[in-house]
């Protein structure tokens, strides 16, 4: 049995630590928290011991995996921490807030020679997966352009119950860092080249309590020929579903929300939404972080018990991070980025 932990008892926390609870090769053997209420709170609910210190936690514990629920800017020194004492991690998205910091992440996984993956939990989805496998079989050809749109909604009201939310040094920025992510890094995976050029634009249009951006849009354009663009806001109405579209030489692939639709130029279609049996019993959820959670954590403890690679390890995110750099750089400085 792999022995895990969990750093950050937050809204996000009950994703890992419910998940770790239905393996059948894992256990959860203890939780942390800056704030001993939420952490007392957590290991009553998940029936494990808790801590305030999580140097302490993975001193005494040992642990062979933690996983890493905190604010963006503590992940590269729990993360980096852990890979030194040879445990493996499973990370929030992002690595880190900066670029630089995600190569060290990167560095100190290759050098330990254990296992460091990042939350890109979309990449589970079965829609997703139907779009990523017609692309690798060819069926579509070759990947002529991509554009992804998340319109969803963050108020002011959202902001102010968090003490890390909407900071440039904690955060690292708004809505791309902490929204567009998952779809950017969709667009990424499916394109499968590195971003070679980006110009973008950064604002903070609607909310008066945070300095970070609130909408962004941009021209991104891939090593391999393909060209994208993205437009991103978290000052719509409501959290509407993501789209993300690719025009292929062969049809045209479409993600809204979880349901994916492929049109083939020669009037084939297929289409897959969420799997109806694949159902999550997560308390206080979010219906949008789907199963792919789930899914992710189970493949992270299947493959170390197995000795293989996990899926979403650095190596395979690495780029989206890069991106996410880019496009933060690009609209701060007001000009194109040659990656």
């Amino acid at each position: 049995m792999l022995k895990s932990v969990v750093i950050g008892c937050g809204k996000i926390s009950v994703m890992h630590c419910v998940s770790i609870k239905k393996q059948n090769n894992a256990y959860l053997a203890a939780v942390c928290d800056i704030k001993e209420d939420r952490a007392k709170k957590a290991a009553e609910e998940y029936e494990t011991k808790y801590y305030t210190d999580w140097k302490k936690m993975l001193d005494e514990e040992k642990p062979d995996a933690v996983h890493i629920c905190t604010p963006h800017y503590l992940h590269p020194e729990m993360a980096i921490y852990a890979l030194q004492k040879g445990i493996n991690v499973l990370t929030e998205k992002p690595m880190a807030i900066h670029y630089e910091d995600a190569m060290k992440m990167a560095e100190a996984s290759k050098k330990s020679g254990k296992s460091l993956v990042v939350s890109f939990q979309n990449r589970f989805n079965p829609g997703s997966l139907l779009i990523k496998n017609t692309l690798d079989s060819g069926r579509l050809g070759k990947i002529i352009s991509a554009r992804a749109m998340v319109t969803w909604n963050r108020s002011d009201e959202y902001y102010s119950k968090s003490d890390w939310k909407g900071t440039w040094d904690k955060e690292g920025g708004g809505v791309i860092i902490d929204q567009a992510i998952h779809t950017l890094d969709l667009m990424n995976w499916y394109i499968g080249s590195k971003a070679v050029e980006v110009s973008a634009t950064i604002n903070n249009r609607a909310h008066s309590i945070v300095k970070v951006e609130d909408s962004s849009e941009g021209y991104i354009k891939y090593a391999n020929g393909t060209n994208a663009c993205f437009f991103a806001i978290n000052y719509y109405g409501y959290d509407a579903p993501v789209e993300l579209e690719l025009y292929c030489e062969k049809g045209i692939a479409k993600l809204v929300g979880e349901k994916a639709t492929i049109t083939f130029n020669d009037g084939g279609v297929e289409i897959q939404d969420r799997n109806p049996n694949q159902f999550f019993e997560f308390k206080n959820a979010k219906q949008y972080w789907g199963v792919g959670h789930m899914m992710e954590i189970e493949n992270f403890y299947t493959s170390l018990s197995e000795g293989k690679k996990p899926k979403n390890s650095v190596d395979e995110v690495l780029d989206t991070h890069h991106l996410i750099d880019a496009i933060y750089k690009s609209g701060k400085e007001n000009r194109k980025i040659v990656m």
